[in-house]
């Protein structure tokens, strides 16, 4: 039983290929980059083509010297380990992928360079050594929640002054949730906002979550980061919407979706930045002298649309700090 759900994980991680030639496979005539997340190939369309824009920004393009292989991990983070020992069989020249990804490939391998996307700090998981001089084979981005989980609950009260409770959806499952958590229930503590904790990790969870926080007659609700939950930016963004609640998100993504508000790293940004970071390690710099990066973008995203179906009017203050508001 184990060896065919592993069988059915590869496949399809396989399945999930994007831009991949399979004559790259065969031969590896080029070499291979990994990138690996939780969302599916159409939804990690536009991260995908921003690691591509990061890889290119140093000589590297698709096809011709670089075979960039993406793989939807569908949040089923125990698997991870038969897919990175898979990698770490076969020529692989970097591991690119969020937290789960990077410890999982860190365990994995000493020596092929990884690159992470993660929301945590890389020094207190015991990816690098420090952010200056990460030492070993791994370097990557890190977007730091605690002044963003701030920033969104002050975006949220500014939004919304008279919230009695917020509610706050959470993945257990994913490894940063429990920082997060404490960053954004100690901003509350400070203002003395009542925040309400409701776990989903699942498609079912998602719904019984909005159907608890509206039986809790939560005012808003906080969407704290997650890969499972940007998978799912259609699904969390129509139960607002049924709801009828304000809720705040963490990428643009999700009032791109039909949202109304998100505040945080430009997440394809960072993509891109990994994308660089890959390429410079592909033309012989080591993991080890390359500095974690911080995300080089912020920004504040409104849909005005969803806010108009919600009966809400933007503060001048907030439009006017705004980087982008959706009609």
């Amino acid at each position: 039983m184990l060896d065919m759900k592993r069988r059915d994980f590869i496949t399809l991680l396989g399945g999930a290929s994007v831009g991949w030639p399979l004559a790259a496979r065969a031969q590896q005539a080029v070499p291979a980059v990994p990138l690996v997340y939780d969302a599916t190939p159409s939804e990690a369309t536009p991260f995908v083509a921003a690691f591509r824009r990061g890889l290119t920004e140093v000589g590297f393009v698709e096809g011709q010297n670089v075979a960039v292989e993406y793989h939807s991990s569908g949040s089923h983070y125990e698997q991870l380990p038969a897919l990175l020992a898979e990698f770490v069989n076969r020529p692989t020249a970097v591991i690119v992928g969020n937290t789960p990804v990077a410890m999982a490939a860190r365990k994995a391998t000493s020596t092929i360079p990884i690159v992470f996307l993660t929301g945590a700090d890389p020094v207190k998981l015991g990816l690098v050594a420090s952010f200056n001089r990460p030492g070993g084979n791994v370097t990557g981005v890190s977007f730091l929640g605690a002044a963003t989980e701030t920033k969104r609950l002050g975006l949220l009260r500014e939004l919304i002054p008279k919230a009695t409770v917020i509610g706050a959806l959470a993945d257990p499952n994913f490894l940063t949730t429990v920082g997060q958590l404490k960053d954004l229930q100690d901003a509350a503590r400070t203002v003395g906002q009542k925040i309400q904790v409701v776990e989903a990790s699942t498609e079912s969870q998602l719904d019984s979550g909005f159907a608890t926080l509206a039986q809790l007659r939560s005012d808003a609700v906080i969407a704290v980061a997650a890969p499972f939950f940007t998978s799912r930016r259609e699904r969390l963004v129509a139960l607002a919407d049924h709801y009828k609640m304000p809720a705040m998100y963490s990428w643009r993504e999700f009032p791109a979706a039909g949202g109304l508000m998100s505040y945080g790293a430009s997440l394809t940004d960072a993509f891109r930045q990994a994308g660089v970071y890959s390429g410079r390690i592909l033309k012989g710099e080591k993991p080890a002298d390359l500095p974690v990066l911080a995300p080089i973008k912020f920004e504040l995203v409104i849909n005005m649309k969803t806010a108009k179906a919600l009966g809400l009017t933007i503060p001048p203050g907030i439009l006017a700090i705004a980087d982008e508001v959706i009609e």
